[in-house]
């Protein structure tokens, strides 16, 4: 076990060699500032071009299927939900201003929505008619994914893991046998790719509770909505074996974070 520990520990060394500690986002009012290692050959252009080809052909193929819903009461709410997220959003980076950001209605009975890298905005029906969201709880949903670009957590995540990989080859030069292997790949993801992985959530949970606020959608909203994700989730995996808090540890957090950003929803809806 020990062999494996220092394999693994080795692989993640030699990955972070490869790695720049950046800030990409300011901490905000709830203050929320961690380095992230991001491999440097990477860049942050590159993986927004790579997702915005991936989005085109989901949106391309969501538009052939008749799945792609762009006029709709729902449509219109997204978009306009969406318009006033993103006018917020260059107050944690200022490049956000410059993204072309992109926001799809996809009808489908999923519960998912998402905010890839460059902002491209991805909805599915079922999260908005099964929940009975209102404009709010969208904002808190919207938000956190916006968080997600904005934070370029899928950047970090193939920054992750590609110590996964080093660790599996260098397992390969040295002969060890397969299971062996996955034990040892298995250790680096659930000592560094999870545990931040929920950090990340944790991180977009704060900056979209802002976010939200900011544009004058009322914070308590994300209280809501997470207790309608958990009552539609049924069961969930323990939180230490899971890559998303547990809606009670997510829902504590954010009932703290609320007295701090409630202010700037009374005066985002005090100019409206």
């Amino acid at each position: 076990m020990t062999q494996l520990f220092k394999l693994a520990t080795l692989g993640l060394s030699l990955a972070l060699a490869g790695c720049q500690a950046v800030n990409t986002t300011s901490g905000g009012a709830l203050g929320v500032e961690r380095k992230q290692y991001m491999f440097s050959m990477l860049s942050t252009d590159e993986v927004n071009q790579m997702y915005a080809q991936s989005y085109q052909d989901l949106v391309g193929k969501a538009q052939q299927q008749g799945k792609l819903d762009t006029s709709s009461a729902d449509a219109k709410r997204l978009q306009q939900i969406a318009k006033r997220l993103i006018a917020q959003a260059p107050l944690f980076r200022a490049d956000a201003a410059q993204w072309d950001w992109q926001v799809s209605l996809i009808k489908s009975d999923d519960l998912n929505a998402n905010c890839g890298p460059g902002g491209k905005i991805m909805f599915f029906s079922g999260l908005i008619t099964q929940l009975q969201l209102t404009d709010d709880e969208i904002a808190a949903v919207m938000g956190h994914e916006i968080a997600h670009a904005l934070r370029e957590h899928g950047r970090e995540a193939m920054s992750r893991a590609y110590g996964v990989q080093m660790a599996t080859q260098l397992g390969s030069a040295f002969g060890v046998d397969a299971g062996s292997l996955q034990m040892a790949s298995m250790g680096v993801e659930y000592l560094m790719t999870l545990p931040n992985s929920r950090g990340n959530e944790n991180e977009a949970d704060l900056i979209g509770l802002e976010l939200a606020a900011r544009a004058g959608y009322n914070p308590q909203a994300a209280i809501s909505l997470w207790q309608k994700m958990s009552k539609a989730g049924g069961g969930a995996p323990p939180e230490f074996m899971s890559t998303h808090p547990s809606s009670q540890s997510r829902i504590a957090s954010l009932q703290a974070a609320i007295p701090k950003v409630m202010p700037f929803y009374q005066q985002a809806s005090g100019r409206r």
